[in-house]
């Protein structure tokens, strides 16, 4: 027989009797592997409903005809069109190969529910537009109901109606951001599903369209064009293209569908598959610890069994290729099943998210074969890479050891360790501190909390004794022999204390670094309203992104005439292309604005903006090499360049954005106008309580929006923040659910290769009790090692995360340690370490004592 045919009998024989040792290594891969899979399948399920959705809304549709050209902003990566005129379609249909078109009006429109709040904008957007009566031309197919024919009817998609409880024959309010008072007559779909995704969608009449989601009558998004039978896609494009005028293109339906997929669907697929691969990699990252220290511990056990193989004639290869084997046998195994436990939960998550709020498309599941074979090779690879180590060091056992009992691994406390730690501490300190104070730079942040990272597992072993020590202290005097035994044990072996702690730390020092960096965007954000915010009320919109209407540019007007305001102004958002390159604008009435918000040191004047001038940042300013003074080049959505004069250079930009023009200047480049704030100053004598109340009252008719103080407006612009991190606290509940894995597993081989010295302990007067103790509180010294570290790694991550994203942005970040949270976060750690323990001490207090003093 071969080496290698030996060396996998010997370790099928082994795997066979000793099948408990490797339960939590199975589980720790299997789950990590599970994770890994679930989250590559349901990306791809999700790319593949999409894709058909938006096939199947748009398929009567062979080409769009649109504006040619995009101005793109850096928080608007679809960027802005050119309207199109509504004339053209009449030369459309008369082109060879056409056998319809259609005008697209889409805007904004929030429609309110049945309770009178409304109905999504939490970052998807919510639509209105013309409802178009081609019915193949239209991406919406009507469910129920008929199509509105008069002034005042609608059509919403059914999940729209589903979510604000609404019906046909209810009337309710469209903001368009001015309120609009609707009737709704029919109910639609979008592919077949209740909507595109969550974004909301409200079909007007045409007219109505044109009134409320343009500027002007006779302009349009697009114009959707239908071939005649027999024409390709390809073939009406080519014959529309020369009857169209300059700016204005035409693509295909189906390239329209890809980019309406992509536009909706790619970037936040993208996002949402990338922030659960990230979650994956840690979880693997705690399960690589714990694989690691059971084969480590499994390799210490057998030691005279390795020791009398090599005495009978095996190899190093031999022994080493034996353990390598067991480690590919259980990798095999457990990825596999972490495979069917991935297609579990990607099944759960398409069942859930409806549930939930998330009305992803239907659809079957899609498994790729990338999304089988990656997940498979990154588990065995984990699996085996962590076990060859212990493999390798199996490999040099001396055939003498066979002679000696099994020693206890002391190793791991050395003074090369510590001085290569402490090496890598200084440099890993070095790094982070250049790269976000010295010379900014999110790489060498980067780099230095890496080796932050590999510096706490190299001082580990070093540490653990004397942290040990310390944290187990008091057990001496609160729990008498069986505390002192406790610590004693966890000192026993530092590297193994050290190697199990390190899962949990690596656990816990990123909920805690998410945790610290949550609490310093909140304080950035109550630090950025308190500073650049100077009114007492602020009118919003709920939502984020691209969601919402906005609120109505009259709002501000008519809260101004109220006799307990001083000043009320809001805020609108352009874009334009300044000096070539895309931006943003805020649109505002330049001495209200001035007055409500604190722009820090202004040069120059924003009075004197008028039709033609324009405020910018400072930042921006230096960067454009512009000043007081100095003429910029200004190219619009509508076709237009203009140029303006510098009028103001102003130091702040962190809710004024970075280039101000007037209301005046933009009106005529306007397309669907909004406010996405309103600041409202009051009169002296007029009470916060007094004014909120004046303000609400007015507020209700313009779509009833949040009125709120300055303190409440900054913890709701901080709300979300708390739901981001209650997401990540579950997701790396499975990080944290792998290291106690570890834990326990590592105490239940620790209890086995102890057998006889707690068998001693019981025949001397031990208690059951008191040895289920004894194995608990070495379970929580091993937990608070690890919590311990895994706070003080992710506080230290956690500030250069934030001095990084400082120095990366314009705006300062306010760093902040929420003291409270990451208490809880130490209570849990400590608990789950006692829980960890339970299974462990059940076992050891079972222990026969005849037969444990009788084990060699």
């Amino acid at each position: 027989m071969s080496s290698l045919g030996a060396s996998a009998r010997i370790s099928l024989s082994s795997l066979r009797g000793h099948k408990r040792r490797f339960a939590g290594t199975f589980l720790a891969v299997m789950l990590g592997v599970a994770f890994l899979a679930g989250t590559l399948v349901m990306g791809d399920t999700l790319r593949a409903s999409f894709d058909t959705m938006f096939g199947n809304a748009t398929s009567g549709t062979d080409a769009v005809v649109r504006g040619a050209d995009t101005i793109t902003t850096p928080d608007d990566s679809q960027g802005t069109r050119k309207p199109v005129s509504t004339s053209l379609v009449d030369k459309i249909e008369r082109t060879d190969g056409v056998a319809a078109a259609a005008p697209n009006i889409q805007g904004a429109g929030q429609l309110l529910g049945k309770d009178g709040e409304p109905i999504g904008g939490q970052g998807p957007p919510t639509l209105a537009g013309n409802w178009i009566g081609d019915a193949r031309l239209n991406p919406y197919q009507l469910a129920s109901g008929r199509a509105p024919v008069a002034p005042g009817e609608v059509v919403i998609n059914r999940g729209a109606a589903e979510s604000g409880d609404l019906k046909i024959g209810d009337t309710t309010t469209l903001r368009t951001p001015d309120p609009v008072r609707v009737k709704i007559v029919g109910l639609a779909t979008f592919g077949g599903e209740d909507g595109m995704a969550q974004t909301t969608f409200t079909g007007m009449t045409r007219a109505d369209a044109e009134k409320y989601l343009t500027p002007k009558p006779g302009e349009a998004a697009t114009i959707q064009v239908r071939a005649d039978p027999g024409v390709s896609e390809r073939e009406l494009v080519d014959a529309l293209t020369p009857v169209l005028p300059k700016g204005v293109e035409a693509i295909t339906g189906e390239e329209s569908a890809a980019e309406n997929t992509e536009n909706v669907s790619g970037q936040f697929l993208s996002l949402f598959t990338s922030f659960l691969l990230v979650f994956s990699g840690v979880a693997l990252l705690v399960a690589t610890f714990s694989i690691h220290n059971t084969f480590a511990i499994v390799v210490a056990q057998r030691t005279r069994e390795n020791a009398l193989l090599r005495a009978l004639g095996a190899s190093r290869r031999q022994v080493t290729a034996s353990t390598l084997v067991e480690a590919s046998a259980v990798a095999v195994v457990a990825s596999a099943a972490g495979l069917a436990g991935g297609i579990g939960i990607a099944a759960a998550l398409q069942a859930l998210f409806p549930a939930i709020g998330f009305p992803f498309p239907e659809g079957d599941l899609v498994i790729s074969a990338l999304s089988m074979l990656l997940p498979l090779a990154v588990g065995v690879v984990v699996c085996v890479g962590s076990a060859l180590l212990p493999a390798v060091r199996a490999g040099r056992t001396a055939p003498l050891a066979a002679l000696r009992e099994t020693a206890v691994d002391h190793s791991g406390a050395s003074r090369g360790r510590a001085l290569v730690g402490a090496v890598l501490a200084l440099v890993a300190v070095g790094l982070a501190l250049t790269g976000v104070l010295v010379s900014p730079s999110v790489w060498l942040a980067g780099a230095g909390a890496v080796l932050a990272l590999v510096a706490f597992v190299v001082l580990g072993p070093v540490a653990s004794s004397r942290a040990v020590r310390i944290i187990g202290g008091p057990l001496d005097r609160l729990r008498g022999v069986t505390g002192g035994l406790a610590r004693r044990n966890a000192l026993r072996s530092p590297k193994r204390t050290a190697a199990t702690a390190s899962a949990l730390m690596i656990g816990v020092a990123v909920v805690s670094l998410f945790t610290v960096f949550g609490a310093s965007l909140k304080a950035t954000m109550d630090q950025t309203v308190n500073r650049s915010f100077a009114g007492d009320i602020a009118i919003s919109t709920p939502g984020f992104g691209a969601g919402g209407s906005g609120l109505s540019p009259k709002l501000a007007p008519a809260l101004a005439e109220r006799p307990e305001v001083a000043t009320a102004v809001g805020l609108g958002k352009g874009a334009a292309e300044v000096e070539g390159q895309g931006r943003a604008l805020t649109v505002t009435d330049p001495v209200p604005f001035a007055k409500s918000f604190d722009l820090g040191k202004v040069d120059g004047s924003l009075d004197a903006l008028g039709d033609h001038g324009i405020a910018i940042t400072r930042a921006e300013a230096d960067k454009q090499d512009l000043k007081v003074g100095s003429q910029a080049q200004l190219a619009f959505a509508d076709g237009t360049k203009d140029t303006f004069t510098v009028r103001a250079v102003f130091g702040r930009s962190e809710l004024a954005g970075d280039y101000v023009i007037s209301r005046q200047a933009w009106a005529p480049h306007r397309a669907q106008d909004a406010d996405s704030l309103v600041s409202v100053t009051f009169k002296d004598g007029v009470s916060t309580a007094e004014g909120k109340a004046a303000i609400a009252k007015t507020a209700q008719a313009y779509g009833n929006p949040d009125v709120q103080t300055r303190s409440e407006y900054a913890r709701s612009a901080a709300g979300g923040i708390d739901m981001m991190l209650t997401l990540v606290y579950a997701l790396l509940a499975l990080a944290v659910l792998i290291a106690l894995l570890g834990i326990a597993n590592t105490l239940t081989l620790a209890v086995h290769e102890r057998t006889r010295e707690l068998g001693l302990l019981r025949a001397v007067g031990q208690t059951r009790a008191q040895l289920r103790a004894m194995v608990r509180w070495e379970s929580v010294l091993v937990a608070a090692f690890g919590t311990a570290g895994g706070i003080a790694l992710g506080g230290f991550l956690g500030w250069v995360l934030v001095k990084a994203s400082d120095g990366a942005t314009e705006s300062a970040f306010a760093f902040a340690l929420p003291p409270t949270r990451l208490a809880v976060v130490a209570l849990v750690g400590l608990a789950a370490g006692a829980l960890a323990g339970l299974r462990p001490a059940r076992r050891a207090a079972r222990l026969d004592v005849l037969r444990a003093i009788a084990t060699e």
